[in-house]
């Protein structure tokens, strides 16, 4: 392991939270860590940072070690060419937790952080003490039927085709990335220097295709969890909570498989539930986190 400690300069919001630079599976990773106690490894989605998380780690931190990276590709973490499936994805997130000397952790997961979390927790039970997941759908599984309806969001297949989507972006990036963050926190506005710290760090057509990666793998990671599914079930307590759009198409995709698994709706809150609802958000997961298997 490659650990560097280098002090946040995000001024007064986050005192406590360092940024490190850690090496695992392969790839360097930038990763933000907050507090002691249970660790809660947080991983986040498209097109966010670990600074999603922004609103609601020093809360956690009074209770937990949190450790909030910069997935494989995104942010400040290396860009290698391959390896953005769920279950790579999983991996490198096993491979930092040992890295950093974690035998046991809650982990909790949104948007393109799901399909790995969840595929920790089918994995590694011994690993995962507890699962939150938040606002995405896992691979093929039925029980997204009336969300897909009328086909995935548009930008999964502008994002898939390989080399498309970059080469028109380059730009545009703020118009593009702000459209998402916009339409996450709908009514809302996301903190100035949050949304610029986010939107920088999609600049360029290498940041911009990297972070296309997990789409580019929908259909590996679809197989590695229909493979989860088909061979165990999913035994550590969960939490499924869903906003909008997706709303309860996650719950209704993991019910049939999970031994124990809470649902909940978090009614006016976009697709980016840290940021536009961190309370009602750490009012689910103070509880939940709380809790013994």
């Amino acid at each position: 392991m490659t650990a560097t400690s280098i002090p946040l300069s995000t001024g007064p919001r986050h005192p406590g939270v360092e940024l490190r630079q850690v090496t695992a599976n392969g790839v360097e990773f930038n990763v933000a860590s907050a507090g002691h106690g249970p660790t809660v490894l947080l991983l986040h989605g498209f097109p966010h940072t670990w600074r999603i998380w922004s609103h609601v780690i020093d809360e956690l931190a009074a209770n937990y070690r949190v450790i909030a990276p910069d997935l494989r590709g995104f942010g400040d973490s290396g860009r290698p060419a391959e390896g953005y499936d769920a279950g790579t994805l999983a991996a490198d997130a096993e491979s930092l937790l040992t890295a950093l000397g974690v035998t046991s952790a809650a982990v909790v997961g949104i948007d393109v952080g799901t399909p790995p979390a969840f595929l920790m927790a089918m994995r590694r039970p011994d690993l995962v003490r507890r699962l939150v997941v938040m606002e995405s759908l896992l691979g093929r599984l039925s029980g997204a039927e009336e969300f897909l309806a009328d086909g995935p969001p548009w930008w999964f297949g502008f994002h898939a085709e390989p080399g498309l989507a970059e080469s028109v972006l380059v730009g545009h990036e703020e118009t593009y990335i702000g459209w998402f963050l916009d339409r996450g926190t709908p009514g809302r506005e996301v903190r100035e220097d949050l949304r610029g710290s986010i939107i920088r760090s999609y600049a360029g057509s290498g940041a911009l295709a990297s972070a296309f990666g997990p789409y580019r793998a929908l259909r590996s990671s679809a197989r590695q969890i229909r493979a989860a599914v088909e061979s165990a079930r999913l035994t550590v307590p969960a939490m499924a909570i869903g906003a909008r759009p997706v709303g309860r198409a996650l719950e209704y995709q993991l019910r049939p498989y999970a031994d124990h698994l809470e649902g909940h709706i978090l009614e006016d809150c976009g697709h980016i539930i840290p940021l536009d609802r961190p309370e009602a958000l750490l009012a689910l997961l103070h509880p939940f986190l709380a809790g013994t298997p």
